[in-house]
């Protein structure tokens, strides 16, 4: 699995540096690390829709702190439980 952060100056604003930790703690704890490919991208597109992460060839807009958990259970760790 192939996930990318965007990091551009509006997602910057809005937390992705935030998201990329709790990415890192997240596929740490559930030993992801070797499966998952995490990357930062430079603007996804969806700059008006909040923190965008891609995953595979899906765009997830306005991912923040205060909902990763739900989108990393739904887009991530369900795809390998």
């Amino acid at each position: 699995m192939n996930i990318y952060v965007c990091v551009g100056s509006s997602c910057h604003l809005k937390g992705s540096y935030d998201v990329i930790q709790l990415m890192k703690q997240e596929l740490a704890a559930h030993h992801l690390e070797d499966k998952v490919n995490l990357s930062a991208a430079f603007c996804l597109g969806k700059c008006k829709d909040g923190v965008s992460v891609k995953i595979n060839d899906e765009i997830i807009c306005g991912v923040s702190k205060d909902n990763f958990n739900e989108f990393f259970e739904k887009h991530v760790f369900s795809h390998f439980s």
